[in-house]
């Protein structure tokens, strides 16, 4: 599950600066400012009749405002560069194609846009991956419609978004970290146990489920986490998941 250096690089070069960090003069930052033009938002998904639902649903909130909807990748970058959207909504792709190669196409382009995937299922090493393409949210396509409007804002507001919920560390900054090298659970002096409870935590697993697959306590699974962010420097869970993924600390 090795990042590939390519995606580094080039999520440097695709703008001035991290798309999801909000400037001092934004005035779209606070979506409920009464002075705040509406947020402009493209839609990408091979499906009509998904598109066609979000367009509804986002609709009914007069601080949104959809710019268009398309399919395709090349539609998609045309947009971002023509309408200048403020969030692009990223979903499925025609064929084979995948969120991360419309990011690697608008990073190449030099074109900034906060984007939100939205995903059949969290998986860690795509979330890496678009992280370091410049994506600012992961959503589950599952998800609630609250919890869709909540990733908008959030993000519109310059904070991450990774499943359910906002994400406080500084995102950018524990990549460049994650760069310096990669080593082996042995290195930070990981258990076996503390091993498996880490693949919990990268697969999505609550600490409920964790127990009940390992057959072990809640309590004992919180000991293990604990234990686990001293050992390498995480402060939150999805910080371990990347670093985990990073450092192939689940590998087989």
């Amino acid at each position: 599950m090795a990042l590939v250096d390519g995606a580094s690089h080039a999520a440097k070069e695709s703008a001035d600066g991290p798309p999801c960090i909000a400037t001092p003069h934004d005035d779209r930052t606070e979506l409920g400012a009464a002075h705040a033009q509406p947020v402009r938002i493209l839609i990408v998904d091979e499906l009509p009749i998904f598109r066609d639902g979000l367009r509804l649903l986002l609709a009914s909130d007069a601080r949104l405002h959809i710019v268009a909807d398309t399919a395709g990748e090349e539609a998609a970058t045309a947009f971002v560069r023509d309408l200048r959207p403020d969030i692009l909504l990223l979903g499925s792709l025609p064929s084979d194609g995948a969120p991360v190669d419309v990011l690697r196409r608008l990073a190449a382009a030099h074109l900034s846009v906060r984007t939100i995937l939205l995903v059949k299922s969290i998986n860690a090493p795509e979330i890496v991956k678009a992280l370091q393409f410049g994506a600012c949210g992961v959503v589950p396509r599952d998800s609630t419609a609250a919890s869709l409007f909540q990733s908008i804002d959030a993000v519109a507001g310059g904070v991450y978004w990774i499943g359910h919920e906002r994400v406080a560390a500084d995102v950018p900054a524990m990549i460049r970290r994650l760069e310096h090298a990669r080593n082996d659970a042995l290195r930070f002096g990981l258990t076996r146990r503390e091993v498996q409870v880490v693949r919990g935590v990268v697969t999505g697993e609550t600490n409920h489920q964790i127990a009940a697959r390992l057959r072990i306590t809640e309590n004992t699974v919180k000991r293990h986490i604990v234990n686990v962010f001293t050992k390498v420097g995480a402060s939150n869970r999805v910080e371990l998941a990347l670093f985990a993924v990073y450092h192939r600390l689940i590998d087989d």
